[in-house]
């Protein structure tokens, strides 16, 4: 469950205040947030998963109040409960594949169950590159990794920063019936926030800021 109630956010020496519509999930429920450049869609984002604090309002995941949390609190929190894709790769480079994801889920606290590593690599088709080093993958291969580490720990909420903006329309579908699936998967509720217009008949949840 995901609950937002009159979220408002500042930047230091801004004049501009960001207000953000009140968003409600249930258990399993999806939203995909559209909206142009400079209107705020990131630093929703980086509200919903406690990587900034909200000047006003409250963000509530999962029945916890993440934003009346201490930063350990908050931070074990995030680690545990949230997965993040992010446009960019943060995967270790000096690590391979297959380690990137127990370094994800040791750095959560989870077991690190090789099964379940082995299956997800195979769900995405990775398995064949688990122990290629990151600047060996393919722009593909990279983004299907953010995806498994976005999700290896069992994340209540998956948050993607506009994981299809810079692909065509074969890998655009591609990469969000993965994202789509692996929320199912995980019982997790799915949040998209991107301009890409193209995934807007994917969601039945649509919010334009």
């Amino acid at each position: 469950m995901v609950q937002t109630d009159q979220l408002e956010f500042q930047y230091k020496n801004k004049e501009q205040l960001f207000r953000f519509p009140n968003i409600t999930l249930k258990e399993q429920e999806h939203l995909l947030i559209l909206g142009k450049s400079g209107i705020g869609k990131t630093t929703l984002l980086h509200l919903l998963a406690g990587l900034q604090k909200s000047t006003a309002g409250s963000i509530n995941i999962d029945e916890v109040l993440i934003n009346s949390l201490s930063h350990s609190q908050l931070d074990k929190f995030r680690g545990q409960h949230i997965g993040l894709v992010f446009q960019k790769s943060h995967a270790i480079t000096s690590l391979n594949v297959y380690d990137n994801l127990k370094a994800r889920l040791f750095f959560s606290k989870k077991a690190i169950d090789e099964k379940n590593i082995a299956a997800l690599l195979k769900q995405l088709d990775l398995i064949e590159t688990k122990k290629s080093k990151v600047n060996e993958l393919s722009v593909g291969q990279l983004q299907r990794l953010g995806i498994a580490m976005a999700v290896i720990h069992q994340p209540k909420l998956i948050l993607a920063d506009e994981p299809t903006s810079s692909l065509d329309d074969e890998n655009c579908e591609i990469v969000m019936n993965l994202l789509q699936q692996q929320a199912k998967k995980h019982q997790a509720n799915l949040v998209v926030i991107t301009h890409d217009a193209r995934i807007k008949s994917s969601f039945k949840n649509v919010m334009t800021l």
